[in-house]
């Protein structure tokens, strides 16, 4: 917490002594005072509930699409040969490139939100599902046969757990892709949402506004990554990974 702190004192300073223009880059208590104004009005809370539905939304159909599409590839060389060089292709294509497609075949609705978040979502998912599954030992299919492990056992006691490392990974990289899914998608004609609240800000040269916004993206960012990272620690106990 050290170096954040040092670098808030710098910027405060900067500000302050006029270093730095308070238009271009607001001092941080100057963006303090516009959250408590923000969170006092009603307006902070209100925009925040629709960019959060939407990112779970978009986010819950996204990952759960990808996952079963990732096992389905994983467990199927068929799946993969007929499945996995579309994906591969379309994972390629940049999120900012498909949504004038979006507006054009969606509106400016919901819809077309929640699938640009879904598509954020999915492939961080489909490719670690995948691999997880990909990178089991064959030797431990050589014991599993030598215990008679039925196909549902294998499965569950053995590709499973081996391959739930890469699925938590991809899970957590499905929830960052969502929210950067989610900036994209309410820069794209939203009337309610963080990102139309930014986009609103910029117009009027609010920066306090712009920064408040931009801070609230990243905080909840770093929040769903570290719910996900407390229960990949939980659930990965067995595991005697190197600590650094």
């Amino acid at each position: 917490m050290i170096f954040p702190l040092i670098v808030l004192t710098i910027w405060e300073l900067a500000g302050y002594f006029s270093l730095i223009s308070d238009t271009l880059l607001p001092r941080p208590s100057s963006i303090f005072l516009t959250f408590v104004d923000l969170v006092t009005a009603g307006n902070l809370l209100y925009h925040f509930q629709v960019s959060f539905l939407r990112a779970l939304g978009g986010f819950l159909i996204g990952g759960t699409l990808g996952l079963i599409a990732g096992l389905a590839v994983g467990f199927s060389s068929k799946a993969e040969q007929t499945l996995d060089p579309t994906m591969q292709m379309l994972r390629t294509i940049p999120t900012l490139a498909v949504i004038p497609l979006f507006i054009l075949w969606f509106g400016f609705g919901e819809v077309s939100k929640l699938l640009l978040i879904a598509k954020g979502a999915f492939f961080p998912l489909y490719v670690n599902a995948f691999l997880g599954i990909r990178s089991v030992d064959t030797k431990m299919f050589e014991v599993a046969k030598v215990l008679e492990f039925s196909k549902w056992k294998q499965i569950k006691n053995l590709i499973l757990p081996s391959a739930l490392p890469n699925i938590l990974l991809g899970l957590r990289l499905a929830l960052g892709a969502a929210w950067l899914a989610l900036v994209a998608a309410e820069l794209m004609g939203s009337s309610e949402g963080i990102g139309y609240l930014i986009t609103d800000a910029r117009q009027f040269s609010q920066t306090t506004v712009v920064f408040v916004g931009i801070i609230i993206f990243a905080v909840f960012g770093k929040a769903s990554d570290s719910f996900v990272r407390f229960f990949e620690r939980r659930l990965l106990k067995w595991r005697d990974s190197y600590k650094g």
